[in-house]
């Protein structure tokens, strides 16, 4: 049996009974996330401030070329652009984005696209990737997409670099955000197809995957042609774990990256919805880590929260707010029905930031929906080491979607 291995349907039916029987009592971090924050690059085009006209979603507003500090040693050209999309309240907002061409020729049809959903960084401006160096990690894997021929188009999320509080895992902006760059960057004159695909590890295999439930739909007007979605290290489930947060929790320290997913969890909720006022159910240390994670990055963050503990945030249980189980699961809750293209799950059973139950269950809950999903184990990978693994698989699984 290769490393990569299609669960069969016991297997898949009997994690979900395993994560079930666990209560999913373990809350595993959410993301990969670099190890230092550069001074932030911005190309010419700083849109933290920006107050100019917006226009539909999908509008392309500002492109200018990206900085090679910033660019891909695989990229024949890069751009850095700022796109009109929609904000976590439903209102007009700005996103920016990075857009890679190979350096082949583009084929008759201009070349295909993937959109690149990418994991933590941080909710604060200066975190944005299309502003910061690449990690080796992601800089290998995008390569590795560029020389295969494909363009590549990697938004930020609204609110990352732009006005707003960039919104940690929700699934409807994070869906938006990628669709609308895909959209603005075929307006940018390039020979760019209309053919597309998404791929998106940890955080943004959670926004890939939302993306891909409603990329049908949201490109139609624009000419666009979905194919399918590839997704590593998938977050799924878990605003069952969210909930359950408070002063019950075990008052114990529990490892940083842990602690630092919370606080941005925690953060983008409270700003998502004000008209819960999750705040009252929070400390004076739990207003102070809001505060922090609204503003830090990863590496920052991580430091500052190495030795907390949750507990100590809240001085009520999340659930004593009316309501809050409906809108965490309305703010963040992965689909696992509905898609109407190959979907392409890949999981690492060392991954210790997102470990395997939560994506089998996901992978349970798909295949008794009866969706179109493949589902690749890595037996010796973690979170990180998953997604260069799992180009083997996920390389043909690409070409085939995009015939």
């Amino acid at each position: 049996m290769s490393p990569a291995t299609r669960l069969p349907r016991r297997l898949a039916v009997a994690a979900l009974a395993c994560v079930a029987a666990v209560g999913m009592s373990i809350a595993p971090p959410l993301a990969h996330a670099d190890d230092t924050t550069a001074a932030p690059v911005w190309s010419g085009l700083d849109a933290r401030n920006y107050d100019g006209p917006i226009g539909k979603p999908g509008t392309l507003i500002a492109k200018v070329p990206l900085n090679p500090a910033v660019s891909l040693p695989a990229a024949g050209s890069a751009y850095r652009i700022l796109y009109a999309t929609t904000d976590v309240h439903g209102k007009p907002a700005v996103s920016t984005a990075a857009v890679f061409l190979p350096k082949r020729s583009a084929p008759a049809g201009g070349y295909k696209m993937i959109a690149w959903a990418h994991g933590t960084v941080g909710l604060g401006d200066d975190c944005a990737p299309s502003a910061q160096p690449r990690s080796d990690r992601d800089t290998e894997y995008l390569d590795h997409w560029l020389n295969q021929g494909y363009a590549i188009v990697a938004t930020d999320y609204v609110g990352l670099g732009t006005p707003g509080l960039m919104s940690y895992l929700s699934g409807k902006v994070s869906a938006t955000s990628t669709v609308d760059s895909v959209i603005a960057a075929r307006q940018m004159g390039l020979p760019l197809s209309r053919t597309w695909a998404i791929v998106g590890q940890s955080q943004g295999a959670g926004a890939a995957l939302n993306a891909a439930h409603r990329a049908t739909a949201l490109g139609k007007k624009a000419g666009l042609d979905y194919r399918g979605v590839v997704a590593t290290g998938t977050p799924a489930n878990i605003e069952h774990i969210v909930w359950q947060a408070g002063p019950q929790f075990p008052p114990v320290v529990l490892p940083a990256g842990l602690t630092t997913y919370a606080a941005y969890i925690v953060a983008g909720f409270s700003d998502a919805r004000p008209d819960l006022h999750p705040d009252r159910v929070l400390t004076a240390e739990g207003r102070r880590v809001v505060k922090l994670a609204e503003t830090l990055c990863y590496p920052e963050l991580h430091a500052e929260l190495d030795g907390a503990k949750i507990n100590s945030w809240f001085s009520r249980p999340l659930t004593s707010i009316p309501g809050v189980q409906a809108a965490l699961v309305d703010y963040m809750a992965t689909p696992y029905s509905g898609y109407d293209r190959p979907i392409f799950l890949g999981q690492g059973l060392l991954d210790m930031d997102v470990p395997a139950p939560s994506a089998l269950t996901l992978y349970a809950q798909m295949l008794a929906a009866g969706q179109p999903v493949d589902f690749h184990v890595y037996p010796n990978q973690d979170h990180s080491g998953t997604v260069l693994a799992s180009m083997k698989d996920s390389t043909p699984f690409v070409k085939r979607i995009m015939r």
